[in-house]
């Protein structure tokens, strides 16, 4: 299959899935989602493929999240519309959890926002050491469609979240939000080879075990707490805040640049 916001590529059992709109950063709209998880479903029923490795092209950024440029001019929406939204969103993120076979988030440059949400879902997180990871939500007076944070870091999250900070790499791994960082010429190469290795294990044995992994999440209630992070995302986003109409009206009447840039000077006093 031929797609248009992404490329496939698979090798000695390892698929690589690659986010592919560089010019801008990789940032996802519509119709990559929907690729995206055409392109899960087709490995997941690829028996020669055991691995998975999801990045992104152009060496600047893994994602930026979702594209701002979109949904400028979008009407208001309503909670239950909102519900309806961020639950569509979810299935893309969880696409790479309820695949059954390991799935790597390979990090090279920003993974931001809902970018964030997407590795956190993958099993196993890898970075370069000039990446720089961040849940950017909270500066846009939004929440997290996906909030799988807690999950991984427990309650260090909660700065994460509060602040919208940025991490880089070494801190990124210092709380455990990535599991190994790479010298950049290095991180390819090195995911791969342990990719192979896994690939090496039997089939059924990663499958089995990683359903195992998942089902003592999903026991502790991970499926019900992400059903409540919808909901509170989606009040979010309905119930407005002042930072946030004023974003929207300069994206809408000055352009995205001015908006951005304005948001970064409420925040640059304290960086």
């Amino acid at each position: 299959m031929t797609y248009q916001t992404l490329e496939l590529v698979v090798d000695d059992r390892v698929a690589s899935l690659t986010l592919n709109r560089p010019e801008r950063m990789n940032a996802f709209t519509e119709e990559l989602l929907v690729e995206f998880k055409q392109a899960i479903a087709a490995v997941e029923k690829d028996e020669a493929v055991r691995v998975i490795i999801v990045s992104g092209a152009g060496g600047k950024a893994f994602s930026a999240g979702y594209d701002l440029r979109d949904g400028a001019e979008a009407p208001k929406r309503s909670i239950a519309e909102l519900n309806e939204r961020y639950d569509w969103q979810q299935t893309f993120n969880l696409s790479v959890w309820h695949c059954s076979k390991p799935v790597i988030a390979m990090i090279d440059g920003y993974c931001l926002a809902g970018a964030l949400e997407l590795a956190a879902c993958c099993d196993i997180r890898y970075c370069s050491d000039t990446s720089r990871i961040g849940a950017l939500e909270a500066r846009f007076g939004g929440g997290m469609g996906t909030l799988m944070l807690p999950w991984i870091l427990g309650n260090k999250c909660r700065e994460l979240v509060y602040t919208g900070d940025i991490l880089p790499a070494e801190d990124a791994l210092r709380i455990g939000l990535v599991d190994r960082v790479f010298p950049q010429a290095d991180l390819a190469a090195e995911t791969m080879r342990i990719a192979k290795r896994m690939s090496r294990v039997a089939a059924s044995c990663q499958t089995w075990n990683k359903r195992a992994i998942n089902q003592t999440f999903e026991i502790m209630g991970l499926h019900s707490a992400l059903r409540h992070g919808i909901d509170a995302a989606s009040i979010l986003r309905a119930i407005g805040s002042p930072e946030r109409e004023t974003f929207d009206e300069l994206r809408r009447t000055e352009g995205l640049a001015v908006a951005l840039a304005w948001r970064k000077s409420l925040f640059a006093p304290f960086e």
